[in-house]
């Protein structure tokens, strides 16, 4: 018998059996068999030789061996070990597989990806410009540069955030061709600001953020001085409340204003622990963070982190407006 993959899905878990597929007939019929049906569903759930068998069923122990000998020769069942029993060699039996059944030729369809989570419409609706019909990943995620650079002058110390969300992203999504990851000096070198882009870091680290600051719903309050630029938490623009606390951060998509059939998806903190609550945001507590997401072109979000368990790490989100 041929040896399949059966999937099912239980309360959002995907799980999978083997089945063996039955090929000819006259096998198919023996399987069917009432009793022969029985004895294949006590030899899966536990080894047994035909006398026990026999006597748990309340059946004659001749009976059983002719439907022993039907379902080994079928293929179904293999003996497992032999023991010896009152000067007799007991055969214990096992079946071949947990499932079986009967396959027509052809009707198989193409699937791209098996996703390990039950991907809800919210999360596949926010993420769908970032996803191809072949379910491949199509964007760039953008992390600010390692070495000092642009008017702050800072190093990126939150790009290694970017990782937990590709874990996150690979549930659902495929890996792409070419290599998805870039620095935010590289992508502005290669003028590939025209693609659809997660950018991880604030303005002071990831410099795309700090040019698309002007387009987003909550900015980020940043004023010109002799000394640079002076950084004053975020803004919002609707309800004028200002947010300074470090592991504050914001979750935006926008529209890309460098090509406007791609969208901006902004997770930027205050400073970089903000920063891991936005990726903690939209990875471990998404249903909370996009509860209020709609589908519409600019969405906005302020993200506050919080250490419940006292080790002093982000591990827990409240939203803030």
């Amino acid at each position: 018998m041929k040896k399949k993959l059966l999937l099912q899905e239980e309360n959002k878990i995907q799980k999978v059996k083997e089945i063996a597929i039955v090929e000819e007939p006259p096998k198919l019929k023996t399987v069917l068999n009432k009793l022969s049906w029985k004895i294949l569903t006590m030899l899966y759930e536990k080894e047994m030789y035909p006398l026990e068998i026999a006597k748990k069923l309340g059946v004659h122990e001749q009976k059983v061996y002719y439907h022993i000998r039907k379902l080994a020769k079928a293929g179904a069942i293999t003996i497992a070990k032999e023991e010896e029993k009152k000067g007799a060699t007991a055969k214990y039996y096992k079946t071949v597989s947990p499932a079986f059944g009967i396959e027509l030729p052809q009707g198989y369809k193409p699937i791209h990806k098996l996703p390990l989570i039950a991907v809800s419409e919210q999360i596949r609706n926010f993420f769908k410009e970032f996803i191809k019909k072949d379910d491949a990943f199509d964007g760039k995620i953008v992390v600010g540069s390692p070495t000092p650079h642009g008017p702050f002058k800072t190093s990126a110390r939150d790009g290694h955030y970017a990782s937990h969300l590709t874990f996150f992203l690979g549930q659902f999504t495929k890996v792409p061709e070419e290599f998805a990851i870039k620095l935010d000096v590289d992508v502005k070198a290669e003028k590939e600001e025209g693609n659809n882009l997660i950018l991880v870091g604030g303005p002071g680290t990831n410099l795309l953020t700090q040019e698309l600051n002007e387009y987003l719903p909550i900015r980020f309050n940043m004023r010109s001085s002799e000394e640079g630029f002076l950084f004053g938490g975020l803004v919002s623009r609707k309800t004028s409340n200002v947010y300074t606390a470090d592991a504050v951060g914001l979750v935006a998509k926008i529209v890309n204003p460098w090509d406007k059939t791609k969208r901006v998806i902004v997770l930027a903190g205050n400073k970089a622990v903000g920063t891991k609550a936005c990726v903690l945001a939209l990875t471990n507590f998404w249903k909370k963070t996009l509860k209020r997401y709609n589908g519409e072109d600019t969405f906005a979000t302020v993200i506050q982190g919080f250490d419940l368990d006292g080790d002093g790490k982000v591990d827990s989100i409240e939203i803030i407006e």
